[in-house]
């Protein structure tokens, strides 16, 4: 849940690493720091808070050398402070060391670092890492891509790490274990980073490095990969497609905002070469390819976190509606601990933003134990989920950097959209005219997505009369329950009010007790669907004196009517209603956290991927 970003070549880090850091601020924002080599120099500077307070700290430092390793940091052991930033220096003060992870036996190595005369400055995990490299370098005599083998052959836990040493201008040494790690590939340069967000601007040729897997970065060589258990690998390049364009702003005051306007055309090019207007056909090569496995599933089970487990109910509901198998929508936290019960003829859907979750990776690697068929949905290409995974299909959001997922959840809602109604088609569980007629809404829905952004500054305008709520609450019946869910969520995240999710109908079994003018109810009212039973959960609503904000189809007379604040969707086909309701949601979070004066892109206290139990 930290950025890292490490350069040796032969350019001046700083500027690079620096630049590296901004882009990967979005992982953890809790402190920064670098350090740079420099021939016998070794200069680490650390700073709470964000980058900038880095660029700030290290303006009247010696900020030279060609070689160096960066971090930004999203706290699990110790308070974010300059003493617990990294990186961390071992007690000689020769190696530094940046980590991404946790390092689960690390009160142990502690300990037995401590009997041998090391002393700790920080509380964290990270500092026992290096002063164990540290140690096992020195007794045994070897070389720092041995050390760091060595080590982790005595750690337990997850890790993306690199070290350098002071005396040793020409190598990075980096590893991975459980968390994400890439190595750019340049002219007589390397780059190495947490994800490729911060390496596109330098290089497009690029190496993923994999579970258990050291890699030594030497100047005037070709990069090195071994595994901790010695056996030598043979590096695969692959090509980036992501742009620097991407990776900007575009004229938008936050990315947030920007990707909530690039969901038309993420659900393009997530439809795109495989969904067919024309002949009213979907292709999906994850699907053709394992057909019976699809086809003979006696049950379905979708783990994930967060806003993709939301998508994942999304899809539970679209799965049984058109293909009658059983579905199980699984927390991956609660899944891969609970001793589940995983059957061989089961099918698994792993779905994950970044690939890397942490939990949904174990998860994965639990129904692989018992002969499970694990089908990966994902959004990074490269990432651990889809190597992991026995089929899968990429979502093709591109780059979300804004934390709170926007675009990155209608695109995985596309997908389980796209895989439920295939598998309906060829189990002949839906007819071919329905399959027909969804499949040209599906298309329809980028422009419908296009209509319904214009009404945001009418959305921000009413946001406003909002911001001084303590509690929300949503309610959606049918495919809309999830989306009430997940607008509760971004809600909460961004603009840290208080906000729950519920069935409609369940508001009568507790909930309704908060029920007071000072109460905003979210309700999810499109005309199809269980129309009639929510407008009578509206009534219950307004009889006590409940403030209503509805998302309606064009045209409703009812609810509109019933409602404090209305905002119209268009219609469509009532499996597709969360694609459009949810946008309106994303859009109120926004604005409400805009005027609040919070930070949107890096709400506080949160990552983007999230690789750490």
């Amino acid at each position: 849940m930290c950025g890292i970003i490490g350069y040796i070549g032969k350019r001046q880090a700083y500027p690079i690493l620096i630049k590296g850091l901004q882009r990967l601020e979005y992982r953890g924002y809790d402190s920064a720091g670098i350090a740079l080599l420099d021939n016998d120099l070794l200069n680490v500077y650390k700073a709470k808070g964000k980058v900038s307070d880095l660029v700030r700290f290290a303006e009247q430092q010696d900020v030279n050398g060609t070689i160096g390793i960066a971090h930004t940091r999203w706290a699990t052991h110790g308070e974010p402070n300059q003493i617990n930033a990294h990186p961390h220096c071992s007690q000689s003060e020769e190696l530094a060391i940046i980590h991404n992870g946790i390092i689960e036996n690390y009160a142990v190595l502690k300990e037995s670092l401590i009997k041998h005369g090391y002393t700790f400055q920080s509380q964290t995990d990270t500092e026992v890492l290096v002063q164990l490299i540290d140690y096992v370098k020195k007794s045994n005599n070897v070389d720092l891509t041995k050390a760091v083998q060595l080590a982790l052959n005595q750690v337990v836990g997850a890790y993306a790490i690199a070290v350098i040493e002071k005396g040793n201008p020409d190598v990075i040494v980096a590893a991975r274990k459980g968390s994400p790690l890439v190595v750019g590939i340049g002219d007589g340069e390397f780059f190495l980073a947490s994800d490729a967000t911060p390496i596109v601007e330098y290089t497009n040729k690029v190496v993923y490095i994999g579970d258990e897997e050291i890699v030594t970065l030497k100047r005037g060589e070709d990069i090195k990969i071994k595994t901790i258990a010695d056996v030598v690998k043979t590096p695969e390049i692959q090509r980036l497609e992501l742009t620097l364009s991407q990776l900007e702003k575009g004229g938008y005051p936050h990315f947030m905002l920007k990707e909530i306007f690039e969901q038309p055309k993420t659900l393009s090019d997530s439809m795109r070469g495989r969904l067919n207007l024309e002949e009213k056909e979907i292709k999906l090569s994850g699907f053709i390819d394992n057909k019976e496995k699809f086809l003979n599933a006696k049950r379905i089970i979708i783990t994930a976190c967060g806003t993709s487990w939301h998508a994942g109910l999304i899809g539970k509901y679209a799965i049984e509606e058109f293909c009658r198998i059983p579905v199980e929508v699984e927390y991956s936290s609660e899944f891969r601990y609970r001793k589940p019960v995983i059957h061989g003829d089961d099918l698994v859907i792993a779905i994950s933003q970044s690939g890397e979750t942490a939990d949904t990776l174990a998860a994965v690697e639990l129904a692989k134990s018992h002969g499970a068929f694990i089908f990966g949905i994902c959004n990074v290409v490269g990432s651990s989920i889809p190597r992991n995974t026995n089929s899968g299909c990429y979502t093709h959001a591109g780059p979300e950097i804004g934390v709170a997922s926007t675009k990155a959840f209608t695109a995985q809602v596309t997908v389980l959209t796209m895989l439920a109604l295939l598998i309906g088609k060829e189990k002949g569980t839906l007819s071919v005219e329905r399959y027909k007629e969804i499949v040209s809404e599906l298309g329809n829905i980028p422009q419908k997505m296009r209509s319904l952004l214009d009404q945001n500054d009418m959305i921000a305008q009413f946001a406003k009369t909002f911001t001084y709520a303590q509690n929300f609450i949503y309610l959606g019946r049918g495919y809309n329950y999830p989306v009430a869910l997940e607008g509760a969520l971004k809600l909460k995240e961004i603009s840290y009010i208080h906000a729950e999710g519920y069935p409609a109908a369940e508001m009568k079994h507790g909930p309704i007790a908060l029920i007071s003018q000072e109460m905003p109810v979210v309700v999810i009212a499109p005309s199809a669907g269980m129309y009639e039973k929510v407008v009578s959960n509206i009534q219950e609503i307004k009889a006590r004196k409940g403030r209503i904000i509805s998302i309606v189809t064009e045209g409703d007379t009812v609810v509109t009517n019933l409602s404090d604040y209305y905002i119209s969707i268009p219609d469509t086909e009532e499996c597709l209603v969360p694609l459009l309701a949810a946008i309106p949601l994303q859009l109120m979070a926004y604005h409400i956290a805009v005027v609040k004066g919070c930070n949107v892109d890096q709400p506080r206290n949160l990552a983007k991927s999230v690789t750490v139990e």
